[in-house]
């Protein structure tokens, strides 16, 4: 009988082992030990208001002054991650001033990098190397 919950180390419990959610851990566990992401400087389910409505980011990594840094918005895997998403993560970043977009489904990611002026993203191959430094 598969586990009906996992183990979310932000939020330190558990929670029901959804699709999104496995993707969700599967990138968390992949900033902590691949990047060396502090646990610390990372929030699941980080609340936010944008238009006067409560939304919530699957994942935002903290800068060293605690700013935000890099947004992460997980979807299932059998979740195309087509212009739709990319336009709902987007519109979190004008309230959420990240410098990173990550979009995931598992088997496709997108990394996206705001543009110098500050007015929109580009799409990226990877993070660049020193991201959690800057």
């Amino acid at each position: 009988m598969p586990e009906r919950e996992i183990y979310d180390p932000l939020r330190k419990k558990n929670v029901a082992r959804t699709p999104e959610e496995e993707v969700r851990q599967q990138v968390i566990s992949w900033l902590h030990e691949s990047c060396g992401v502090s646990l610390m400087r990372m929030e699941s389910e980080y609340g936010f208001v944008y238009n006067r409505r409560r939304y919530r980011a699957d994942v935002l990594v903290f800068d060293r002054a605690l700013q935000p840094l890099l947004l992460v918005e997980c979807k299932a895997p059998d979740v195309p991650l087509g212009a739709a998403v990319v336009d709902q993560v987007t519109r979190y970043a004008r309230v959420l001033p990240v410098r990173y977009i990550l979009v995931t489904n598992g088997p496709t990611t997108h990394i996206l990098r705001r543009r110098p002026e500050g007015d929109g993203f580009d799409y990226c191959s990877e993070i660049p190397e020193g991201w959690l430094d800057a």
